[in-house]
This record gives C-alpha cells, structure tokens and sequence, in this order.
C-alpha cells in the first residue's frame, strides 16, 4: 500500500518536514484571505446599491464608506417622529424629581375653579337664561383676551417657556372669533366691540408678562385653549341649536378642524407643557399665575353680568340710547339640554377648565 497515495488524507502533518508544513498553511492562508476579502467587496456593494435604493446617499472615503439620510428621508423621519409623540400617553418631564406641571396646576386652581363655577353668569346660564346680547358681549371679551394672548404667544414663540406649547395653526382663536363677530355686527363690527373693564385689565395682563416674563404665558394658554378643547365642542353644540344658528356660523369659536381628535392633543400639549425647563422659583410664579388666570376671568364675568343689567333695566326704560336686550324663547327641552352641558362647558371656555 503506498504511503503517499493516502497524504491529502492525514490532518496532521508529522510526516511533513517544518517548512513544507508551514509553506502549506501560509498558501492556504493567502486564498483563503484573498476569497474572503472578495466576498466582502461584494457584500460591501450590494449594502451600498440597497442603501441607496432606499433613500440614503452615499459618501467614500479612504476609511470606509459614510452613508447620509437623503432630503426625502430626513422629511419621513420628521413625520414618523411627530406621529409617535402624538400617539405617546405619558408625559415625559424634563424636571426630573419634580410633578408635572399640569397635575400640580390643576391641583392649585381646585378651590378657585369651584369659585368660577358659582358665579351669577355662570348660575345664570345652568338655568337657562341666555340672551343673544350676552352671549355677542362674551365674544367681544373672548375675542379682546385672545388677541393678546395669541400676540404675545406669536412674538415669544421661540422663547424655551413659549415654544414647546406653541400651535398656532391647530389651537389659534383669533380668526374664528372675527368671523363670529362680523356674522353678529356685520363688516364694521370692529367698532362695536364693547368690553367690560375687567376685560382690559385681563389683556394688560397678558401683554405685561409677554414683555417681562414670558414663561409665565403658559399659565394661560394651558387654561385657556384645553379648557376649549375640553368644553368647547359641547358648548358650541347647545349654543348652535339654542339660539337657532345653522351650519358654523356664530359658532366658529367652538370649531378646531385642524385637530382631528382632542383626546389626543390635549395628551401631546401636556406633555410638551411638562417638558419645559423651569426652577422652583420658576415653576412657583407659573402656578400662582394659574390661579391670577381663574381670577381675571371671574372678574371678567362679573363685569359682563352687570353690563348685562344695566342694559336691561335702560331697556325696560325705553332704551334712551342703549341697545335693547333679546330674550330668546326656549322650549323645556332645549332648557334641559343647555343646561345638562353648559354646567361644565361654559366654565370650561370661559375660565379653561381642562379635562384630565
């Protein structure tokens, strides 16, 4: 039997001399490197030419190849991210140790949203008494407060306390409201806009914080836009079928197309309101500004309320001047129905009680 018919099949090599052994391995080595090294250009290729394909542009460089998110793809991300934020249903603050804002805002203004709730206009609409003059003198004043607010929150808008929480184009008032009015006063209805003072003191307000400390802009625009987020949508209804209007028309205020489901919103508002940076000292003053809110809009409406009868009882004198009140007629259903929801509703756009 010969010996070297049977070598490719020995796995040692003992019978080999040193060099031969070691001149064996190095060949094998080198094809084997060589083939593997191949292997990886191709790999290599083929990982580029699908990057590529799929939205992702190439740069080489002697070190490797860089890849880079194409414009296309930077727009999908963008997207992606904002849908996940929306779809998110935790908040997440910044202040790490701290409550979130939201939650220790609505713990402050407990006792004082109680207060709103018991006011003569607030009673007075849980039994049904509505007129067209008070329900066109709320839209001057709410028309007045949103005009500042929304003043301030554009020219703050890239303040680290104003941006987070800044969506003029989902939660802007200002452009429903005109529409309301000019459906009530016509096309000069600008100069018969009438307000209470409270009303005034409220806007100075606004534009004082906008100017000094914008931070505080928070406070009021969490109150304000969730609370009509919250209620809005119910009071809008019963005012619309009240007063007899059709389709949006006076109604407009009540109206956010471009929010497509409020739950939702109201969730990412939150969140972002909870992520905004702010010290002890900070966060104090925003909640005491909270409560400031509640009390401007009290006031608010105990001006309205007596404007509303002073112009009743000039009425009741044969007008001498003044416009007359329009009582509207209301069936006993209509009364259960306006009152069932402007008891949360009415608060909740007039004061911005926010649903949690």
């Amino acid at each position: 039997m010969s010996t070297h018919g049977n070598l490719r099949h020995v796995r040692h090599y003992s019978t080999f001399s040193l060099p031969v052994c070691l001149n064996l391995q190095t060949r094998r080595e080198r094809s084997g490197y060589k083939r593997g090294r191949e292997d990886h250009e191709k790999s290599e290729r083929r990982s580029a030419q699908s990057r590529n394909s799929s939205g992702w542009t190439s740069h080489s460089k002697n070190l490797g190849v860089v890849h880079y998110p194409s414009e296309e793809h930077k727009s999908t991300a963008r997207q992606r991210s904002t849908v996940s934020e929306m779809d998110s249903t935790k908040s997440k603050p910044a202040n790490s140790g701290r409550r979130d804002l939201s939650e220790q805002i609505k713990e402050v203004t407990k006792d004082i949203h109680v207060r709103a709730e018991n006011t003569q206009l607030m009673l007075n609409y849980q039994k049904g008494q509505i007129t067209l003059p008070q329900y066109k003198l709320l839209l001057c004043s709410l028309y007045e407060i949103y005009q500042a607010l929304e003043d301030e929150l554009d020219k703050n808008s890239r303040h680290p306390g104003v941006e987070p929480i800044y969506f003029p184009q989902e939660l802007a008032r200002l452009e429903p409201l005109e529409r309301d009015l000019e459906y009530f006063f016509g096309p000069q209805w600008r100069k018969r806009v009438t307000v209470p003072a409270a009303t005034v003191r409220y806007t100075e307000r606004l534009r004082e914080i906008g100017r000094s400390n914008p931070n505080l802009l928070v406070a009021h625009a969490y109150t304000r836009y969730l609370g009509d987020l919250s209620g809005g949508q119910v009071l809008g209804k019963i005012t619309q079928k009240t007063m007899g209007l059709s389709n949006t028309e006076g109604v407009a205020f009540f109206s956010f197309p471009a929010v497509t489901s409020p739950h939702r919103f109201k969730q990412l508002y939150r969140s972002r309101m909870n992520s905004i940076e702010l010290t002890e000292e900070e966060c104090r003053k925003v909640l005491d500004e909270a409560v400031r809110a509640f009390e401007l809009n009290i006031e608010v409406f105990d001006d309205l309320q007596k404007m509303l009868s002073i112009t009743e009882g000039a009425s009741g004198d044969g007008g001498k001047g003044k416009a007359p009140t329009t009582p509207l007629t209301i069936s006993r259903s209509a009364v259960a129905q306006f009152t069932l929801g402007v008891c949360a509703a009415l608060v909740t756009v007039g004061v911005g009680v926010y649903a949690h």
